[in-house]
């Protein structure tokens, strides 16, 4: 009862805003008449589509999709890593998030990441280490969600995938340059074996790569559900392998079978005739609706994409959330995240009062809302091993699902055909500053480490389904969604148009982006108003998926930047 009132409360919010869409109640009976994909692999596509001509509902095609993406795509994500789901019920107009985050093993420390000298490990040796591996929550969440929203059998799910690791596939550019260098460093060789051919050359865009061990353990968890993951063999094997050296982990079999996903009420804020709902924390999904909220202080969708005005002012919101986001954020159940504060409108009134008319002078400091503690600033190093899908079924159904194995290929480790995820790479090497005021993303027993992932959900006024959209890119997701909701909402963009803008991630001092892929005057305009665009850094990692109901019926977007794609049954 309390999620329907915190939704009812913020749909009524949102409705005494501005006035709502006439023609949307037609644009909703035919979203409940069809449905698409949207994801990081044609092959993950298909799978999902498979089983939406089944009959299966959104959940249904998301533990398809997933269990291809693991094989096609495992340097993004996997069975071996976590996931965030923000979902829509058409029928209730009810949304529920699903955290199936990792947890840190009963033998972590604030200390695990720090070397012999008392300094943070290097990035690369604490990721290939057997300390960075959490326990998997991708599948148990899975579980948890199709339970309580699928149509067909959870042992019917695995079909395509299955298939696909038996007979194998067709290697893609982009995991075939990622397999190389994974080689090419030398350091992992779970990852150079498998992508070693008999005659000792590396994969090739083309090649057919078959993974029987993975299709087994797919047979395996259709059987048996999760516990096939976190019991057993195959758990045996993931503990094993972690606590293998470099660096060897302390993941035991009790830490594996004690997981549990949760459920609980998303984090939903009205954005102008809109309201768009996230996971709340560990998520950053938050953070993203303090982008918003800042926005809706400016005029923003005054000023369109091809415009140095709305750039402007998108990079120094920007700036703002991820000031917030990078001290405050954590694991609600062991450091108190103000979110109630963060998102207060009188607060990010204040907050987007500080945009300042020319960039001068260091970047913003953090706010201080209500219930704010005193925290440390953060460290934490997130790379894009990531991906996100939006799925919408035939009866209007969403499923908004970012999932990860954290760096690219996880810790590089594999067992029984799947990657483990680097999971805990994402809490802070760094439990304390120098002062010793604690990190609120500092590591404990149990914890799950913050994530920028952030899947959203948009409703109308009357809670009706408008768009989903997510996308990996470690702490540049927050950046990558904010553009794809501001491009849709308020530039009036399509999916595949907001998607594909061009990207500008303002985290600090740098703003790194995309120059050559903006308007004529855009880059030299922003430049002039202290806002210099540099091409490092990895801004170009995106891979947004999205869909909304547009006056055709779904249309769907995927990302240039990388191989997926937005297909209908």
């Amino acid at each position: 009862m309390r999620r329907i009132a915190l939704l009812k409360s913020a749909l009524v919010s949102a409705a005494v805003l501005v006035l709502a869409f006439p023609a949307l109640p037609a644009l909703a009976r035919e979203a409940k008449e069809t449905g698409m994909v949207a994801a990081a692999h044609p092959l993950a596509v298909e799978a999902g589509v498979s089983v939406l001509r089944r009959g299966g509902s959104a959940v249904d095609a998301a533990v398809a999709v997933q269990a291809a993406l693991g094989l096609v795509e495992p340097q993004s994500s996997g069975i071996g890593g976590g996931a965030f789901i923000t979902y829509y019920d058409a029928k209730t107009r009810k949304v529920t998030a699903y955290n199936g985050r990792e947890t840190a093993p009963s033998g972590a420390s604030p200390e695990m990441f720090l070397g012999p000298d008392g300094k943070p490990l290097s990035f690369v040796d604490a990721v290939t280490s057997g300390r960075s591996t959490g326990v998997p929550g991708a599948v148990a969440m899975l579980n948890m969600a199709q339970k309580a929203h699928g149509r067909l059998a959870w042992k019917d799910l695995f079909t395509e995938a299955e298939a696909l690791a038996d007979q194998g596939f067709a290697v893609t550019p982009r995991l075939a340059a990622l397999a190389a260098r994974s080689v090419a460093w030398g350091r992992q060789p779970d990852a150079t074996a498998y992508f070693t051919k008999p005659d000792g050359q590396v994969i090739q865009a083309g090649d057919i790569l078959k993974n029987p061990a993975y299709a087994a353990t797919l047979r395996k968890i259709a059987a048996e559900g999760p516990a096939a993951l976190l019991e057993g063999e195959i758990a045996e094997a993931i503990v094993r392998r972690t606590n293998e050296g470099p660096l060897p982990g302390t993941l035991t079999l009790a830490d594996l079978k004690a997981y549990t996903p949760k459920v609980s009420e998303p984090v939903c804020r009205p954005y102008k005739v809109y309201v768009v709902c996230v996971p709340p924390p560990p998520s950053s999904g938050a953070a993203v609706l303090m982008g918003l909220g800042i926005l809706s202080n400016t005029d923003i969708a005054a000023h369109g994409p091809d415009t140095v005005e709305g750039w402007y002012l998108f990079s120094q919101a920007s700036r703002l959330m991820y000031a917030d986001r990078d001290r405050y954020f954590g694991d609600p159940d062991f450091v108190d995240v103000p979110v109630q504060g963060l998102l207060d409108p009188a607060y990010l009134k204040a907050r987007a009062a500080l945009i300042p008319p020319q960039v001068a002078g260091a970047p913003p400091p953090p706010g201080k809302p209500k219930g704010a503690g005193v925290r440390a600033p953060d460290a934490t190093q997130e790379p894009s091993g990531t991906t996100h899908f939006v799925i919408v079924d035939g009866n209007g159904n969403v499923v908004s699902m970012t999932s990860t194995v954290e760096s690219v290929f996880g810790s590089g480790r594999m067992v029984h055909g799947f990657f483990l995820n680097n999971q805990l790479t994402d809490f802070s090497f760094s439990p304390t500053e120098k002062d010793g005021v604690p990190a609120a993303n500092a590591v404990a027993p149990g914890k799950r480490p913050r994530s920028s992932m952030a899947p959203a959900v948009v409703l109308d006024r009357k809670g009706r389904f408008v768009a989903a959209v997510g996308s990996p890119g470690g702490n540049s997701i927050l950046a990558y969604n904010l553009k794809a909701l501001v491009g849709v909402l308020d530039w009036k963009l399509s999916m595949q148009e907001a998607v594909a803008l061009p990207n500008l991630i303002a985290r600090g001092a740098p703003y790194l982006s995309e120059p050559t892929k903006f308007a004529p005057g855009v880059v030299e305009g922003l430049a002039a108003r202290g806002v210099v665009l540099t091409g490092s850094g990895g801004a170009e990692g995106s891979g947004l998926h999205g869909v909304m109901v547009a006056p055709q019926g779904l249309s769907g977007g995927a990302d240039p930047r990388r191989e997926g794609v937005a297909r209908k049954p």
